[in-house]
C-alpha cells in the first residue's frame, strides 16, 4: 500500500485496534485458519506465503490479511514474522468504525485488492 497516504495510527488506537508484536520467525497466521482480524505493520516485515513461496513482503505501513476479514473465508496463506515486527489487529467491527470514519481506507483496500490480483493475473 506505499501508494498510497499513510495510515493514521491514531484513529487505530482510539478505536481500541491491539498492538501484537512477533519475533523473527513467528507466525501470525496460518494458510486455511479462519481469520477474524486484518493487520497493519507498524514495524518490521512480514513475508505473506503459500506452498513455500513467499507471495509478498509487508513492510511498515502495509496491510496482510485482509482478505479473509472481508469474505469470511480461511486464510489463503500464511503470513510470518520476516525480523522482530509490530502491527495493528483490526477486527470486522473496527475494521467498519474505521471505514465509517475513513472512508478513504475501503478504498485503500480496494486498491490492494486490485494490486494483487494485478500481480497475480502477470503470474499466469
Amino acid at each position: 500500500m506505499s501508494d498510497t497516504a499513510p495510515v493514521d495510527f491514531s484513529k487505530l488506537e482510539k478505536l481500541g485496534a491491539p498492538y501484537r508484536h512477533f519475533e523473527s520467525g513467528e507466525k501470525v497466521f496460518l494458510e486455511d485458519e479462519t481469520g477474524k482480524e486484518m493487520y497493519l505493520v507498524r514495524s518490521g516485515r512480514v513475508d505473506v506465503i503459500t506452498y513455500g513461496t513467499v507471495l509478498e513482503n509487508v513492510r511498515a505501513g502495509g496491510l496482510f490479511g485482509e482478505m479473509a476479514l472481508v469474505d469470511d473465508g480461511p486464510r489463503s496463506a500464511a503470513a510470518i514474522a520476516a525480523e522482530p515486527t509490530e502491527v495493528v489487529a483490526i477486527d470486522k467491527p473496527t475494521f467498519l468504525a474505521l471505514i465509517r470514519e475513513d472512508p478513504e481506507f475501503a478504498l485503500r483496500v480496494m486498491r490492494l485488492f486490485a494490486i494483487r490480483l494485478r500481480r497475480m493475473n502477470q503470474q499466469i
